[in-house]
């Protein structure tokens, strides 16, 4: 333990002489929340033996998060090696969430085999315990995956403060006189609500508000007073956007990114071939949207735009031609 306050205490006198980025002062609670542990035994796979293991200090995975990433900026900065370092860290973000996603899927593995059990009936000693330790398997490896998404979520901040631009990765718990042991209502409890969770995380619930518009639109301004007006309006509102990397939705991304908004990106599905895109924009229309704004691009906005009016969705629909001037080209 003192090993782990002096490790803190360095890293503190370190973090104190970086800059005060907006991003740590959300992200305290943020890592509070994701390491908690809710046992004090840990289990990490099928064959390992439960083990009194701890989380790390959230403090300390903090300032190890933001020291790692601003001193890559820091370093960098103002030498001929500057444009390499949005690279370096976005590879840096990019491991946390590939990472994550590798325990979500050990983590989907332990609750498939823990509703197997949950779902069958046996009274042995046996089971219960091969039951609890699959659950506490579980529970361990959605802890890990909480950790990890938080300290990708703190790191894409600071490269979001440090590049103007949002990170975006290559891809993204009844009686026992039915027959039902305690054990297994603890597992069925458990699933119940990692369910709700997962589904939150995968389809968040609130106003739908969409965006879309052409790669070569450079006008961020015009679509941020757009998107804080709706948000003014619908202050719970979720962002929808049609997964472009440049443009439109690269703008709406950043204003997603900078509002703390959750973002939703619609990717075409390729295996539709040339009707991909337009199969992509009748399920967001799907989502029941409340609003959407529509910037000037190519034919698949213009069929955006159809959908939209013929579903009365209200709408905001911006030209290229009114666009404030490029401030590189002035």
């Amino acid at each position: 333990m003192t090993k782990s306050i002096n490790s803190l205490v360095e890293l503190e006198l370190l973090f104190n002489d970086r800059i005060d980025y907006a991003a740590d002062r959300d992200s305290a609670g943020a890592y509070d929340q994701a390491f908690i542990e809710t046992s004090e035994m840990a289990k990490l796979s099928i064959v390992d033996e439960p083990m009194a293991t701890e989380m790390p200090d959230p403090e300390m995975a903090r300032a190890a998060v933001e020291l790692a990433v601003g001193t890559i900026f820091d370093v960098f900065r103002d030498t001929r090696m500057e444009e390499f370092a949005q690279q370096i860290v976005w590879g840096f973000v990019n491991s946390f969430h590939m990472t994550a996603r590798l325990a979500e899927g050990r983590e989907d593995d332990a609750a498939k085999k823990l509703g197997d059990l949950a779902r069958t009936y046996d009274p042995s000693e046996i089971y219960a315990v091969e039951l609890e330790e699959t659950q506490m398997l579980c529970q361990t490896l959605q802890g890990c995956r909480e950790a990890l998404e938080a300290m990708r979520d703190h790191a894409s901040e600071v490269y979001r403060v440090e590049t103007g631009k949002p990170f975006q990765a290559t891809r993204g718990s009844q009686v026992s006189k039915n027959g039902v042991t305690a054990s297994q209502i603890a597992a069925r409890d458990f699933l119940a609500a990692r369910s709700r969770e997962r589904r939150e995380q995968l389809a968040p619930e609130g106003p739908m508000v969409l965006v879309s518009g052409g790669q070569d639109w450079h006008d961020h301004e015009q679509i941020w007073d757009r998107l804080d007006d709706i948000k003014a309006r619908v202050p719970e509102m979720v962002l929808a956007t049609t997964g472009m990397r440049k443009g439109v939705d690269a703008i709406a991304a950043s204003w997603a990114a900078a509002r703390r908004v959750k973002l939703i990106t619609f990717v075409p599905d390729r295996k539709h071939g040339a009707r991909a895109a337009f199969i992509r924009n009748e399920n967001m229309l799907k989502l029941k949207p409340v609003e959407a704004v529509i910037c000037q691009g190519s034919g698949i906005q213009s069929n955006l735009y159809e959908l939209l009016r013929k579903a009365r969705t209200p709408m905001h629909a911006l030209r290229t031609a009114n666009q404030r001037p490029d401030a590189k080209l002035a």
